[in-house]
């Protein structure tokens, strides 16, 4: 091989090396910002024909309706929770922070946060419906043509509701 093939050889080959760091690079960024959504029911059930299930610190974002009567404020600070449900199990979210002006209970929200256990979220947003109409369409998509019923839950003695 003479050396100007074998210069552009290994040109050519350095520009490929680069380019498929670069590609690899991108991609793994990429991936560590992904937030997978869920509702509820997903969520504890599993996602899926495998029902794959997220693990305890794993970003997500969920979403489905506050139940009536489950929001419970700190009195000190910001610290809410509260529950989510679509059609099935509930999902409790902790949020330290200020909600959105039109979050209230029996409306459909989306929060982005950790998962803490199977049915615990710690969020770190919380947003709420802009209007009567919108829904994002995931959540939409999700609870397609299920009427919503409130899920009957008890709650300690001694607990605010």
């Amino acid at each position: 091989m003479n050396p100007r093939r074998k210069q552009r050889l290994i040109a050519v080959s350095g520009i490929l090396v680069l380019l498929s760091g670069g590609v690899g690079a991108m991609l793994y960024a990429l991936n560590e910002n992904v937030d997978l959504f869920y509702t509820p029911s997903q969520l504890v059930d599993g996602l899926g024909e495998d029902k794959n299930k997220p693990v305890v610190g794993q970003r997500l974002r969920i979403g489905g309706m506050v139940v009536k009567g489950s929001v419970r404020r700190d009195e000190h600070s910001l610290k809410v929770s509260f529950d989510l449900v679509d059609t099935g199990p509930i999902v409790t979210v902790h949020y330290d922070g200020i909600l959105p002006d039109l979050f209230r209970e029996g409306q459909g929200i989306v929060a982005q946060g950790t998962l803490l256990d199977a049915t615990t979220i710690e969020a770190t947003e919380v947003l709420a419906k802009h209007d009567e109409n919108y829904m994002p369409p995931e959540v939409a998509e999700a609870m397609k043509g299920i009427k919503h019923v409130p899920p009957k839950q008890t709650y300690p003695a001694g607990t605010s509701q």
